[in-house]
């Protein structure tokens, strides 16, 4: 179907996308909840979609669950869910380092207990998860001890996030055989009443300015997680559809990989932005215009109940 960008998604133009649709990829925060908060309708369009035989995936920047902490948290919210359908940066992270970097090592792990769960499942070993107070001097911060069977360095959402891991860090990466990984850009989490945390992508920039090197980023809009589930399920671009709260990473990862995408305005970004976008006539900045846009993903629901 011939599109024109930035449509505003109702009525029979749902049924009409849906017929060209057999996968959904869905972002998480900002799309389907604010924080533990459910977007109104969000469980009942999830399941009609699968109803209606569409295979569905959850695709997320957030790095602080494991897919099964996932699973369980869709299960509660009242969304038909498996831990399989599930691709969260922790797990696209591990999957990287031990099939595509085939790393052969340690991990200095600046991430939680999601990240650290997922690495143990695949075989990896790391250090560096939990508190790591300031202690000693400037002297001792410049030559804190390395664990030499360290070949990454893992950055992802970290709530003990502090200045000796910045140290660690930066002489780990003093190596330039260090592999470098960062799980996602984001800058902020948003929640529910309109408030927000400071995300993961303040960590990878502190340790980039430190390290001066910029990280392998593992999340959107990198091609890498949509590559990883293309690659176990086979789903075909052109029939996919990409929902998101962002322009800077699910409508680019869209645009990116040559899937249908559609902006649902109760997490980050604005409409008013994509429009911007869409008449600034610059090449890079269309990529980041959805080719649809809804208020809230619930708004689909009377098309697909009907």
């Amino acid at each position: 179907m011939a599109v024109s960008r930035c449509q505003r998604l109702s009525g029979a133009l749902v049924q009409e996308l849906l017929a060209t649709v057999d996968t959904v990829l869905f972002d998480c925060d900002g799309v389907i909840w604010r924080g533990d908060q459910v977007i109104p309708g969000a469980p009942e369009v999830i399941n009609a979609l699968k109803s209606h035989d569409k295979r569905v995936f959850f695709v997320t920047n957030n790095s602080t669950k494991t897919r099964a902490m996932y699973a369980e948290k869709l299960g509660r919210l009242g969304f038909q869910a498996s831990e399989e359908e599930v691709f969260g940066t922790a797990y696209c992270s591990a999957v990287y380092l031990k099939r595509t970097a085939k790393l052969d090592g340690k991990v200095y792990l600046i991430g939680g207990n999601a990240l650290s769960q997922e690495l143990q499942r695949v075989g990896i070993p790391h250090l560096g998860s939990g508190p790591d107070p300031v202690t000693g001097s400037q002297n001792d911060w410049a030559n804190v001890p390395l664990d030499p069977d360290v070949k990454a360095v893992l950055v992802g959402f970290d709530e003990h996030f502090s200045y000796m891991k910045l140290a660690r860090a930066l002489r780990y990466l003093d190596d330039p055989r260090c592999l470098f990984i960062g799980t996602n850009t984001d800058t902020r989490l948003p929640l529910e009443g309109g408030r927000a945390v400071p995300g993961t992508g303040c960590l990878v920039r502190a340790v980039e300015t430190v390290a001066h090197r910029k990280a392998q980023i593992i999340g959107k809009p990198n091609h890498f997680m949509f590559d990883c589930l293309a690659s176990e399920y086979g789903i075909q671009p052109s029939r996919t559809l990409m929902v998101g709260d962002r322009l800077d990473t699910d409508i680019l990862l869209g645009s990116n990989c040559g899937v249908k995408t559609l902006l649902t305005l109760t997490g980050v970004s604005r409409l008013e932005e994509a429009l911007e976008h869409l008449e600034s006539g610059s090449e890079a900045r269309l990529r980041l215009v959805p080719d649809y846009y809804v208020d809230t993903i619930g708004d689909l629901l009377p098309a697909l109940q009907g």
